[in-house]
């Protein structure tokens, strides 16, 4: 094979990747304009919980015991390293186990961990953080729900946890928690570009019949449908 074949071969190549970044980038920015409107079910909204992004990750921050669920009995408080158990609220995000484990914020991401993120070839989690109070700001929004959209909120989550023998969530041993009210726990799924934690807490959104993104890989999708 001659060189000059070799070399279209690369440009071709290169073409085909560059075209691929486009598309998505432009995906990513305007598809979430098309909004999947709130499904009102005519029951009085009573519970609160909110949407909060730390920058990088998406999370949904539900109460940590009603007549629904108590997360404290599937998250234990011991499993955080404050183990203090008067906390209010407890914030739930999906995400690539190494993006969480590895990359707190951008700052410390890494071309390997992106790629493999990128790419389905790593495994998945759970970030699980607990907190005392809430305050609505840009980055949190409150959002009040009946008790029939939290059940439905309360089984997409639940469902994305993987179990051990006895249906028990199972915790990831670290030190790369980002403070002390926090913990990591195995998950189902795969992450990918196509599918990011943004993507998973919009798709949450949907569950429980609330505002929500076409599709999103980013927060800014999501808050933008709650300006």
């Amino acid at each position: 094979m001659s060189a000059k074949i070799i070399f279209i071969y690369i440009l071709k190549t290169l073409g085909i990747i560059v075209g691929i970044i486009v598309v998505y980038a432009l995906l990513g920015y305007l598809l979430p304009f098309i909004e999947v409107a709130a499904k009102e079910d005519g029951e009085k909204k009573e519970i609160p919980i909110y949407i909060y992004s730390n920058g990088v990750h998406t999370d949904i921050v539900m109460p940590v015991k009603n007549d629904i669920v108590d997360w404290s009995s599937k998250i234990p408080f011991t499993n955080t390293k404050s183990k203090e158990t008067d906390y209010n609220y407890v914030g739930i995000g999906w995400g690539d186990k190494g993006f969480y484990l590895d990359t707190p914020t951008w700052a410390d991401l890494k071309v390997s961990t992106a790629l493999k993120a990128a790419f389905w070839l790593s495994e998945s989690a759970m970030h699980c953080t607990y907190y005392k109070t809430m305050t609505e700001a840009e980055d949190c929004k409150k959002i009040m729900i009946s008790k029939n959209q939290y059940k439905e909120l309360v089984k997409f989550v639940d469902a994305k946890f993987d179990r051990d023998q006895n249906g028990n969530y199972i915790l990831i041993p670290t030190n790369a928690v980002y403070g002390n009210n926090d913990a990591f726990y195995d998950a189902q799924g795969r992450y990918s570009f196509l599918n990011t934690c943004n993507t998973w807490s919009n798709n949450a959104l949907k569950s429980a019949g609330q505002r929500a993104a076409l599709w999103t890989p980013t927060d800014y999708g999501i808050f933008l449908h709650y300006k």
